[in-house]
């Protein structure tokens, strides 16, 4: 059985003490023998951490102990071996780049759909008004060549601070459809629903991203694997690592 267990977290939360707050987690980290990413930004915090389970679950609880952090929500996954060669926690201007200094999760969300609820309109085409569902893949290119859900809408961005652009040349594609933007674990497709939104487009993210879909609904709609940004490359729908 995989030893090792890797969890991806995001949250859009202000974070104010960004310097102060950095040798502190990372203190923390190499203490309990984690390695990954961290990242701090005025808007929140993204992070991708591997090890001992325990360790690494004592470290996300201390982490949530923390009020700003509190619905932090990891999504875990196993592995043989560490996917990380070292322990970093920086700082960035965003937790995820998109150039759109307007834009900000941490005000509030756009509307989410569970994982559940877009397996049932997938399998009856169509939401539960009757609309016609346009799910928009809002990775990179290269990831979305992995894999992604069957009749979804690529726009082949190289990345994601073309998104908006993008999203402006086909937003007539889009007008009287429910749009479901999704991602690999939901922190650019939440920046990409509120964007939409903003442009009149009727847009939802799926919540938690592909790997929160995998965990709860399985490989159900789609077709591939799913690229990760550590050594493990992609995982199937069953979470485990390529082979």
């Amino acid at each position: 059985m995989p030893s090792v267990l890797n969890v991806s977290a995001y949250l859009f939360t202000r974070i104010d003490d960004r310097e102060t707050l950095r040798p502190l987690l990372r203190e923390r980290a190499d203490a309990a023998g984690l390695k990954g990413t961290i990242i701090l930004a005025e808007e929140g915090i993204n992070l991708f951490l591997a090890g001992d389970a325990a360790a690494v679950r004592g470290f996300v609880a201390e982490l949530r102990a923390d009020p700003r952090f509190a619905a932090l929500t990891p999504k875990e996954s196993w592995s043989d071996t560490q996917p990380f060669g070292k322990m970093l926690v920086r700082l960035k201007r965003e937790i995820i780049r998109m150039d759109r200094p307007t834009i900000r999760p941490e005000a509030g969300r756009a509307p989410a759909v569970a994982p559940a609820t877009l397996h049932r309109w997938l399998q009856q085409g169509h939401d539960d008004d009757g609309r016609d569902i346009v799910l928009l893949d809002t990775r990179n290119a290269f990831e979305v060549d992995y894999g992604t859900f069957r009749g979804a809408v690529d726009w082949r961005i190289e990345r994601f601070t073309q998104f908006p652009d993008a999203a402006a040349s086909h937003r007539d594609d889009l007008a009287g459809k429910t749009v479901v933007s999704f991602c690999t674990g939901g922190i650019r497709c939440e920046k990409a629903a509120i964007h939409l939104r903003e442009e009149g487009v009727d847009a939802f993210q799926l919540d938690g991203g592909v790997l929160g879909y995998f965990e709860q609904v399985g490989g159900a709609h789609w077709e591939g694997e799913c690229f990760v940004f550590d050594e493990r490359e992609a995982l199937s729908p069953d979470l485990a690592p390529r082979a």
